[in-house]
């Protein structure tokens, strides 16, 4: 669903607490619903999650409430919940969370250990595949994509839209765990070369810059007032081999700040 913007968060094992603790999914396939498939699921991001309480680690998550598209709010508490989005996605669907909903843990409480999601691949040059739906695994025991954290600073978002005067590459269409802002002057692809270093956010947290985050569909869909536009993955795939951002693992946990300083550790 669409994703929110926080003024800081704690980060352990399993990245930013409490995130993507809840997933749904299919009932009929048992995958992961995805908006990386949008020809199965096209109005995900015509929602909105947020957690009703504040989180705390090692606690068990709070319900989330969760906005529909035609505006009507529901909770995970509801026992009807499963039945309204069925309806709403016009697929029958359950709401899961990992580890009894536990907002650090480490395994889903229900499903397949190793769960799976469909990812469509558009007709695009550049890409790995061409208009055709594959499926892919998720880490062991979580319902992340590839990796507990996705890096991207504002250098790469210039480039590309220096690349792309047209386009609107905003934080939100990418959709990362951490935004680093650059020095203004910088508009290069500047995290590709950060893959296998460590970085230090702030005076605690450590990270380990463990791959390129290769972008998908979900790029050039419409988000709230974002346009679709195909030219966004188009452009990463031209210009930086479908590219956008970098994945990290956490190799020591903290708190995390806006305008904490990063630098290589």
């Amino acid at each position: 669903m669409m994703g929110e913007e926080l003024n800081a968060s704690e980060v352990g094992e399993r990245g930013l607490l409490g995130d993507r603790v809840y997933a749904l999914v299919d009932r009929s396939d048992g995958k992961v619903v995805t908006a990386k498939n949008p020809r199965k699921w096209p109005r995900l991001f015509d929602f909105r999650a947020t957690f009703a309480e504040p989180l705390l680690a090692g606690a068990k998550a709070p319900p989330v409430r969760i906005v529909l598209p035609d505006g009507a709010t529901v909770s995970s508490g509801q026992a009807d919940l499963d039945d309204i989005l069925s309806r709403a996605l016009n697929r029958e669907v359950t709401l899961e969370a990992t580890d009894s909903g536990h907002v650090d843990a480490k395994s889903p409480s229900s499903g397949p250990r190793t769960a799976k999601a469909e990812e469509y691949w558009p007709d695009m040059e550049g890409l790995d595949h061409r208009d055709t739906v594959t499926d892919f695994a998720l880490p062991e025991g979580t319902f992340f994509d590839c990796a507990v954290v996705h890096l991207l600073t504002t250098a790469t978002l210039d480039r590309l839209q220096e690349l792309y005067p047209q386009g609107r590459f905003e934080v939100r269409r990418f959709r990362p765990n951490i935004v680093l802002t650059s020095v203004p002057a910088e508009k290069s692809f500047i995290e590709d070369a950060w893959v296998g270093h460590t970085l230090a956010i702030g005076d605690v947290v450590r990270v380990t810059v463990t791959g390129h985050c290769g972008r998908c569909v979900m790029t050039t869909l419409p988000q709230g007032d974002l346009p679709g536009d195909s030219r966004i993955l188009r452009t990463a795939a031209q210009h930086n081999q479908v590219r956008v951002g970098v994945y990290a693992a956490v190799l020591r946990g903290g708190t995390i700040r806006r305008g904490d300083p990063v630098r290589r550790a």
